[in-house]
């Protein structure tokens, strides 16, 4: 009995050390990454760099179609997405949990939010692009990006719903209320902090994608801003992926600027998510 449990000891032991070593190892890969990466990239960062359209002269290019495009296409992604995927969320956790049809759309759901981004791309290019014929405009990426990101955001809000007490409604009922009002003025602004972490969190998602925006045809070379929803655009993922197949050296040291330019973007958001979920737990424990 001894030597088995020594046996289970020493195994745990080794197991730990192992996985030590690879958190590691993974660690330093990508610290040297992000080393090489900024030390590259930051000298090329300037005001021109943003300020500046695309060109053949890698010291003459920018960035700003690039941001233009995709700030542009996150809005309307939102518009679309957000109230769509919130409302089926609250729907599904709230109104479905009896209905067969809603626990059908819930496990479809779950499993949507696992499929490859280019997999949406496809869908996009099939329904936005050729059936209502929208060609390679923002609306048609705003639409595919929404595909793309509303699971997310109806599991996210599902997740802060169900974490809202049962006391805070069944205290709704005994006032009076209906289950409208206790939905609406009680439970979600309770799980506010975790829809808009979901929220977030699904927009970061977004702004690094690239394969669903290049099935759909999305322009790698686009020497204007665009001005409205059925403009031609680009996206800084686009514009990284264009410089990066790109010989000379000078683009590769551009790509590296608009990888540094995108991180920031990206643990902007992030760190915005954070800071709500701490909170809204906070609120929530007292």
């Amino acid at each position: 009995m001894k030597n088995l449990i020594r046996k289970i000891k020493f195994i745990d032991k080794t197991f730990q050390y192992l996985a030590m070593a690879a958190t590691f190892f993974v660690l330093i890969v990508l610290c040297v990454l992000i080393w090489n990466i900024f030390s590259n990239g930051l000298l090329r960062i300037n005001g021109s760099f943003f300020t500046n359209l695309p060109s053949r002269h890698a010291e003459r290019a920018g960035i700003m179609t690039a941001l233009a495009g995709m700030g542009s296409l996150l809005v309307i992604t939102i518009v679309i997405a957000l109230p769509i995927g919130v409302l089926s969320g609250v729907y599904l956790e709230e109104y479905g949990k009896k209905n067969k049809f809603a626990s059908f759309i819930e496990i479809n759901i779950a499993n949507l939010a696992g499929v490859p981004s280019v997999i949406y791309g496809i869908l996009g290019l099939q329904l936005f692009v050729r059936m209502a014929k929208m060609g390679n405009s923002l609306l048609a990426g705003a639409l595919t990006l929404s595909l793309l990101i509303m699971p997310i955001i109806i599991v996210a809000t599902r997740e802060a719903i169900k974490a809202v007490p049962d006391s805070l409604r069944e205290a709704s009922y005994g006032m009076g209320a209906t289950k409208w009002q206790t939905t609406s003025r009680i439970t979600i602004p309770s799980a506010l902090g975790g829809i808009l972490t979901g929220i977030i969190l699904a927009v970061s998602r977004a702004i690094g994608e690239t394969a669903p925006l290049l099935v759909i045809g999305a322009l790698v070379y686009v020497p204007f801003v665009p001005e409205g929803p059925n403009d031609q655009f680009t996206t800084l993922p686009i514009q990284i992926f264009n410089w990066t197949t790109r010989p000379q050296e000078a683009f590769i040291i551009n790509a590296a600027a608009g990888i540094v330019v995108l991180l920031l973007i990206t643990f902007l958001l992030n760190g915005i998510a954070i800071y709500i979920r701490n909170k809204w737990y906070k609120k929530m424990r007292y």
